[in-house]
């Protein structure tokens, strides 16, 4: 509890200077307590035994005799097994969560604006988007949105793939393709025959590769074509994403064609730090420390023997316009955990080759992969990528058919858009709800249900608290100004989660975790179960209590709301 921690410091500082121990001995250990039933904040001793050669106890005791008096109306210090632990007053909390209640943005207070660019989705043109693409789509649209939350100047690029050789064969198999337009053109399936064709048919490949080069001296006929094929995957790409919620649409494109100009630069700049060397006919840098299985140095391939240009010099290239035009401080790359080696090597080479100072972050935030129920990669019953699309369409109906069930009264088109709410809302809470480090398997009756850490029991928490006022004919967002009272321990429960949003979006960017607001809101409304169970709400005889708790009601609704819109998921106002 971040503002709690702030609060004692400067008052555990005069107990521990009289103990003779600077702030470099101890202001590192504090942190949250690992055991809340013992306090909010702990001070383990352990590591001060050697300095004041006194036991962790002794030590632990003797700060919390010294603390208690000069704590009042902020904490209670107690003493457990050599730890110090520091629970909040009612007091304090009401205090708090009643400034939260005033603030619009609850709590959360902006950081130092910092230009961040987010690289995430990244599908190819002429291929369907699959469920491969979900993790870094949802991943990259929660990140974003969190950190423009904190104030940044988030930019998110879609660096799509849509240049290279893979356009040869595409286009003639296009071309082969009799009484056809590119908009009637099935994209689950073109870009593998195209693939067939190539690996199966010498004259077929042979076309493939002439064509690339006419696609790169930009022979007219050959770039329409191009732009018709890409056209047509963008109006693919953007239903999906609208269908996602997420954020990307054609402004963020940042496809590889339009670094394509400039990577016989990144060659040239590379060159003049003598860093090229050429390699069994292609150009490569080595950057230091980077060995292969037989511990001999390992290349960076920059130009390939036949003159073509590799992912890496696009990847520098990127880098270069975004130091260089859009001025940016802060590059995240969510790509899956396979790319890592790759990222790496680029910003090494990068930073030798002083196309980014070290005043510049680069991060590659990767993640694990969508499972099935045997731990293999999410696939159809024939072995290949499921489409997302069909993914997203198949999860609003289940639960259509869901929210049928509960409520078969309901209109049909109210039905249908809380629908999309909880279908589309459930897959991706089901992946932002997990350490992106993990692998995590696909369990439709686990996602879609009420109960558990899922979006529908979110959903149907932020719902039930909207109910309460609708019911009660009350706005909800007059409660923004009364002060709130705790009397009971379950209105203390709950005000201490809601006391900890900021922390938890802080959390989630120091480790570029969405999950770790997702734990948070999950906690969140379990803590909000357990108040409306034992607190009554609506007590017309008193009437301080009800306001007060009203009071909570709606910061408990308004968290979850802002929450769940940060995840990039839907709050319904009623279910």
């Amino acid at each position: 509890m971040r503002s709690l921690c702030n609060d004692i410091t400067p008052i555990l500082a005069e107990t521990m200077s009289e103990l003779g121990l600077n702030e470099s001995d101890w202001l590192n250990l504090i942190g949250n307590a690992t055991d809340l039933s013992h306090g909010d904040i702990a001070l383990p001793c352990h590591s001060l035994s050697k300095l004041l050669k006194r036991s962790p106890n002794d030590i632990a005791d003797g700060i919390m005799l010294n603390l208690n008096m000069k704590l009042s109306g902020i904490a209670v210090a107690s003493s457990i097994n050599g730890f110090v632990n520091f629970k909040a007053t009612d007091s304090w909390l009401s205090k708090q969560v009643s400034i939260i209640n005033l603030d619009e943005r609850l709590g959360v207070e902006l950081d130092n604006k910092k230009t961040i660019i987010i690289d995430y989705s990244s599908p190819n043109v002429a291929k369907s988007m699959h469920v491969g693409h979900l993790r870094s789509t949802v991943i990259g649209d929660s990140l974003s949105r969190i950190l423009s939350y904190k104030g940044h100047d988030v930019i998110g690029e879609n660096h799509i793939g849509d240049w290279g050789t893979p356009f040869g064969m595409l286009i003639e198999h296009f071309l082969e393709c009799d009484n056809i337009e590119v908009g009637d053109i099935d994209l689950k399936t073109f870009y593998k025959d195209a693939r067939t064709k190539f690996d199966t048919s010498e004259d077929f490949a042979q076309r493939s590769r002439e064509r690339v080069v006419k696609l790169q001296s930009k022979e007219p006929d050959t770039i329409d074509l191009w732009k018709k094929l890409v056209d047509i995957s963008l109006i693919h790409f953007n239903e999906v994403y609208r269908m996602l919620n997420v954020l990307l649409n054609n402004d963020n494109l940042a496809g590889e064609s339009i670094y394509e100009d400039i990577l016989p630069d990144v060659v040239k700049r590379l060159d003049n730090q003598d860093m090229i060397v050429e390699s069994e006919g292609a150009l490569v840098v080595f950057p230091d420390g980077w060995v292969n299985r037989d511990n001999d140095p390992l290349p960076l391939i920059i130009r390939k023997g036949d003159g073509g240009y590799n992912y890496a010099t696009s990847d520098l290239a990127c880098i270069i316009n975004r130091v260089e035009n859009i001025g940016g401080t802060e590059f995240l790359y969510v790509v899956g955990a396979e790319q890592s080696q790759h990222f790496n090597m680029v910003f090494q080479v990068a930073r030798q080759a002083n196309f980014m100072d070290d005043s510049i972050k680069s991060v590659h935030i990767p993640f694990g992969l969508v499972v099935d129920s045997n731990g293999k990669k999410l696939a159809s019953r024939d072995g290949e990528a499921i489409s997302l699309k069909d993914l997203l369409e198949e999860a609003v109906s289940r639960a259509n058919k869901s929210i049928l069930e509960k409520n078969p009264n309901m209109s049909a088109s109210q039905r249908e858009e809380i629908s999309k709410m909880i279908g589309i809302g459930s897959v991706k809470y089901a992946d932002l709800s997990v350490d992106r480090n993990k692998n995590y398997v696909f369990d439709w009756d686990k996602m879609l249900s009420f109960e558990g850490n899922t979006a529908p029991y979110l959903q149907y928490a932020h719902a039930r608290i909207c109910s309460i006022f609708r019911k009660a004919s009350l706005q909800r967002e007059n409660f923004s100004q009364i002060e709130i009272s705790i009397m009971n321990p379950h209105e203390s429960s709950l005000s201490r989660v809601l006391v900890g949003f900021s922390e938890s979006l802080d959390k989630s960017i120091s480790h570029y975790a969405p999950h770790r607001l997702a734990v948070y809101l999950h906690k969140l409304a379990q803590e909000f179960a357990v108040f409306y169970e034992h607190c009554p709400v609506l007590v017309q005889d008193d009437e301080s209590t009800m306001n007060s708790r009203l009071a909570l009601c709606s910061l408990t609704a308004r968290t979850l709301n802002t929450g769940l819109n940060l995840l990039g998921i839907d709050a319904p106002d009623r279910m």
